[in-house]
């Protein structure tokens, strides 16, 4: 019963914040990354060695080579209302997959006796994951435009899951533990990724572009950089606003009566279920 709750909850928040996301990015974001992909065309490209000059083509026993570049080309959507429709999806899922975890470390902290109402646990638990999912990795790796060189896919990723699980213990340091040293422990954690230190190429990230192109770029990556930020505060602030009732209409009274026989829960009195 609580799951199917839970499952349904999360679907109603991630409508509603899925949506809104979808429409602020086409106002913030697309409007960067379209200017940035005029600029893709320009950058010079480094010559390729001659050895791998044949991974394009396969020679065959009977000596015709067979051209498989297209068909190594990765689908996407269509620009227009396809890619609009995709990028809803996207959102859709991403602000599922969130809203699952926000009411999911809501009802924890219920259980482990909160006395918060609904909607500023909500909050606390959304600003929490700001921290962890978008502000501690965005601080050793921010956002990039197309067109800007970058160092290797998977050290990226690496560094991007131990900054993101480095805030996440400081940020169940300070929530679970009594003792003072918890904020001892929450700034070590905190440290970690740095201290460790971003991978980051030695180069200059827009080296492939010369004149007005780099200026432009560089200029776009600045302003990407801080609307990637605003759009992060505004998912996560809209994701707590819409979980706090969300919680409270769904899932509170249904905690509240599995977690008290006597029929509260924090002082909070259990409801009818809807």
């Amino acid at each position: 019963m609580i799951f199917r709750r839970l499952i349904w909850a999360a679907l109603a928040v991630a409508l509603l914040v899925g949506s809104l996301q979808s429409g602020l990015q086409q106002l913030q974001a697309v409007p960067i990354i379209l200017a940035a992909e005029v600029f893709e065309g320009q950058k010079a490209e480094a010559p390729e060695p001659a050895a791998p000059a044949l991974a394009a083509t396969d020679a065959h026993a009977d000596g015709v080579a067979h051209d498989h570049g297209d068909a190594a080309e990765a689908w996407a959507p269509a620009d227009g209302a396809e890619r609009l429709f995709w990028t809803w999806v996207a959102n859709g899922l991403h602000a599922f997959s969130m809203a699952l975890l926000v009411l999911a470390v809501m009802g924890l902290c219920l259980w482990r006796g909160a006395r918060q109402r609904s909607l500023p646990l909500a909050l606390w638990t959304a600003a929490a994951g700001w921290l962890v999912f978008h502000l501690w990795p965005s601080l050793g790796l921010p956002a990039e435009i197309p067109g800007m060189d970058a160092a290797r896919l998977g050290s990226r990723q690496g560094w991007w899951l131990l900054a993101a699980g480095s805030a996440a213990l400081a940020c169940a340091s300070v929530a679970a533990l009594r003792s003072p040293l918890r904020w001892v422990a929450a700034l070590a954690w905190l440290a970690l990724p740095f201290v460790v230190g971003a991978p980051h190429i030695a180069a200059d990230p827009l080296a492939g572009f010369t004149g007005e192109a780099h200026a432009s770029l560089r200029q776009l990556g600045e302003a990407f950089v801080w609307a990637t930020t605003w759009l992060s505060v505004s998912f996560w602030l809209g994701l707590g606003l819409v979980a706090g009732p969300a919680f409270e209409r769904w899932l509170r009274p249904a905690l509240a009566r599995a977690l008290s026989p006597a029929g509260t829960t924090a002082g909070t009195p259990t409801e009818a279920a809807p």
